[in-house]
């Protein structure tokens, strides 16, 4: 994913200004910067659900700047949301199973002769799907639960799961995490990391918690304001003095105007 320039406002708002960067293939990467610094808003732009000002979005070389969201599942690009957006009423496998929806082939009319145009053995394939990825999460227990009544942890991980389910090779998860107890916390990054290295998905997340970010990112961003402010190692971009001002409102002589050059710090 190759990120262009984008700048995005809501009127005379500026949400993200002239953001640029690059997620390569298998990599985990992930954003972070106080509240309000434009996070959520680059994501929306990936998945679709805004439409930058400015700028464009290149996904393994093609402009998909202009595509809907319902397009972006098509082409490999999943998400997560930060407020929850289950089905409540619906059980765990239906809501997992709504994520299988883009990879259906039979529509109205050949879905209604269910024995006799392959239907049913379609339905029984992408169920099998949904079972791989509810033993992945450990969801056996809830599996026919209605996801109204689930722990925020266990709904949290059954939002991962229909994300899981669009097969996307780019998921997007916007902070996985938050509201969680450290065990929680610990499962679900277990969960990420395993989604990078075994199911081999290129990971974009946003997340507070700063150890998991250190633990298991390989690239970190950082925004402010709507403004890239660094980019690269960890351990390095949380060393660099403009994201430790941006966090903990430090002075620092290295102060710059709106208009400078973000610091980019090499991996």
């Amino acid at each position: 994913m190759e990120v262009r320039n984008i700048s995005l406002r809501f009127g005379g708002v500026r949400a993200l200004t002239d953001v640029g960067f690059t997620v390569n293939e298998g990599e985990l990467f992930s954003i972070i910067g106080p509240n309000g610094a434009g996070k959520t808003s680059m994501v929306n732009c990936i998945s679709g659900r805004y439409r930058p000002t400015e700028g464009s979005l290149h996904y393994r070389g093609k402009n998909i700047t202009g595509l809907t969201p319902n397009a972006r599942p098509g082409i490999g690009i999943g998400r997560t949301f930060q407020n929850l957006a289950l089905f409540h009423h619906m059980s765990v496998l239906d809501n997992i199973m709504v994520g299988r929806h883009h990879l259906l082939n039979n529509n109205f009319l050949t879905g209604s002769l269910y024995w006799l145009t392959g239907a049913r053995r379609e339905e029984l394939e992408h169920r099998r799907k949904v079972e791989e990825i509810i033993d992945f999460l450990d969801l056996q227990a809830v599996r026919k639960a209605t996801a109204g009544t689930l722990s925020y942890g266990l709904r949290k991980r059954v939002e991962l799961a229909r994300a899981m389910a669009l097969e996307p090779s780019l998921i997007l998860l916007d902070e996985p995490m938050a509201g969680m107890n450290f065990e929680e916390k610990e499962d679900m990054a277990r969960y990420i990391v395993d989604l990078n290295e075994e199911y081999g998905m290129t990971v974009m997340m946003i997340e507070h918690d700063m150890g998991v970010v250190m633990d298991i990112s390989h690239r970190v961003m950082v925004l402010d304001f709507g403004r890239k402010i660094a980019e690269g190692d960890p351990a390095a971009v949380l060393a660099d003095p403009h994201v430790k001002r941006a966090y903990l409102g430090e002075e620092d002589e290295l102060l710059t105007s709106p208009d400078d050059q973000p610091a980019e710090v090499s991996a």
